[in-house]
């Protein structure tokens, strides 16, 4: 007998439908799972013998074929235990066969009927909403995170004999209700600007940075403070809108780090260590999972010690940095995932500095710096937007008991002027001053002869390219919506050319 049950799988964080097609019949006793599935797949044969079996169902002693179509695809995980098993319960005839193709259903059986987490079930109830079916149901700890579709009916069950009583009995079991404030829980803010002391001027250039999702390179000797300044960047960003809260949480859930949260509510801080890989950066495997540019999706990917991270791994930053998604190509598959993000570098101004050195004599000198900088591509420099440096703190300012302004008041005009970004670019998917193209540039960034005459000499003196003087216009244009003024004038023009401090080394 045949029985069809449907279910999903993961293609990079989105979710295609999967029908698992049972087929028990009579012959020698075997078990054959077919369909591209890999490994974890394949070991459901032991998984769901036992847990039918501690359940109180016998397993049938037939042939038994397993195939889950479309067979072009490859399937990996776990979730598909259920429907595995939901298959042998109807040819025992204990649940009725007909609601097995009107819901989608996911989950990894534990040995003793329980029903474990699975990656994607976000990705998998927006599969579900989007074709029409009556509900999902998932595992009881992926139950916040699918009603975060709303409008769809979510079952999040505990184990396999619920799940047999919502077939049979389906009015006992009813579907979650959640709003969406008991959905969004948003961390704590512990790190705050105030606690810097002293840098003025960065955290101008950090302001400008938010409010605009420019990308920076902060360059300073060691304890001058760049990974504290970086590290609070989060607290003065706005906050994610619930599109944005969907999409962040559909890449955790596709990698398998949302640990029993509902949602990925505050933006994203990913901080990799320098002996990354490529594929760790940018996402990767036999299936392809997202890798840390994507986990910074709709939030910061902070890069501590440029450097001394390799050179293949910065040269693969450019497509992401520049387009806001990766394409990570395989021989069965090719799969886009989104990676729009406020990329922070720090790094020291050279590699020597402070060695076998008196505090004095411990600046760089030109070669010094030159040499550094060299191990870092021009292209890539040429697409971080602001480049500032962060000297040393004075002594008179970490004893200062005047009291640093505070994340939220500089967060507060981070909000008003993106609020002018979004009104300006209403109708379009640009959210931010940064992911202009030229076409808005040209519309949005209009300046004076006085303007051009200081973009004139940047290009001519410090050798700006046309990428960063289309850069330096757009963090002009931020400068002046965080002074609330429409135009652009030479006095903004001059503070985006400053922020370009690595132009002179090339």
């Amino acid at each position: 007998m045949l029985f069809k049950i449907t279910s999903a799988a993961l293609q990079g964080i989105e979710a295609s439908v999967v029908d698992v097609e049972v087929d028990i019949a009579a012959g020698l006793p075997n078990f054959v799972t077919v369909g591209l599935p890999d490994a974890s797949v394949r070991e459901s044969k032991e998984r769901v013998k036992a847990a039918l079996k501690n359940c109180g169902y016998d397993f049938p002693s037939r042939r038994i074929t397993i195939n889950l179509a479309p067979a072009s695809m490859r399937k990996e995980g776990p979730a598909f235990d259920l429907p595995i098993a939901l298959g042998h319960l109807a040819y025992l005839g204990v649940i009725p066969p007909d609601r097995l193709q009107e819901y989608i259903f996911l989950g990894e059986l534990a040995l003793d009927g329980r029903l474990k987490p699975v990656k994607g079930a976000l990705s998998s109830a927006l599969l579900a909403k989007k074709g029409s079916f009556k509900g999902i149901v998932v595992p009881a700890d992926n139950e916040k995170e699918a009603a975060l579709v709303e409008g769809l009916n979510v079952f999040g069950l505990k184990n396999l004999v619920q799940v047999m009583k919502f077939l049979t009995v389906p009015e006992e079991i009813s579907s979650c209700r959640y709003s969406r404030d008991e959905l969004l829980t948003y961390p704590a803010q512990e790190m705050d600007f105030k606690d810097v002391r002293g840098q003025h001027h960065v955290k101008r250039a950090l302001e400008v940075a938010a409010a605009g999702s420019h990308n920076i390179l902060l360059i300073g000797p060691p304890g001058a403070g760049k990974t504290m300044l970086a590290r609070r960047i989060p607290s003065i960003l706005p906050p994610m809108s619930f599109e944005e809260v969907i999409e962040v949480t559909q890449v955790y859930s596709a990698a398998g780090l949302l640990k029993n949260q509902g949602a990925i509510a505050g933006r994203p801080f990913r901080s990799p260590h320098h002996t990354i890989t490529d594929i760790g950066l940018i996402g990767g495997g036999v299936i392809p999972r997202p890798g840390e540019v994507s986990l910074s999706h709709n939030g910061v990917l902070f890069l501590d010690e440029l450097p001394e991270f390799g050179r293949k791994v910065l040269e693969a930053l450019r497509q992401p940095v520049e387009d806001g998604s990766v394409t990570v190509s395989r021989s069965a598959m090719s799969v886009t995932f989104p990676s729009t993000f406020m990329f922070v570098a720090a790094m020291n101004p050279c590699e020597d500095v402070f060695r076998g050195l008196a505090r004095e004599q411990a600046d760089c000198t030109e070669a010094q710096r030159s040499k550094y900088y060299s191990k870092i591509s021009g292209p890539l420099l040429d697409r971080i937007d602001i480049q500032v440096e962060v000297p040393e703190v004075k002594f008179r300012d970490i004893v200062s008991r005047i009291e640093s302004e505070s994340s939220e008041a500089i967060k507060e005009r981070v909000c008003r002027a993106r609020r002018i970004q979004l009104e300006r670019f209403r109708g379009t998917r640009i959210y931010a001053n940064a992911q202009m193209g030229p076409k808005q540039v040209k519309a949005f960034c209009r300046i004076d002869r006085e303007g051009e005459k200081l973009l004139e000499a940047a290009v001519t003196r410090l050798g700006f390219s046309a990428r960063a003087y289309d850069r330096s216009l757009k963090v002009a244009r931020t400068i002046a919506d965080l002074a609330d003024e429409e135009n652009i004038s030479p006095a903004h023009l001059s503070e985006a050319i400053q922020y370009r401090m690595m132009d002179r080394y090339y």
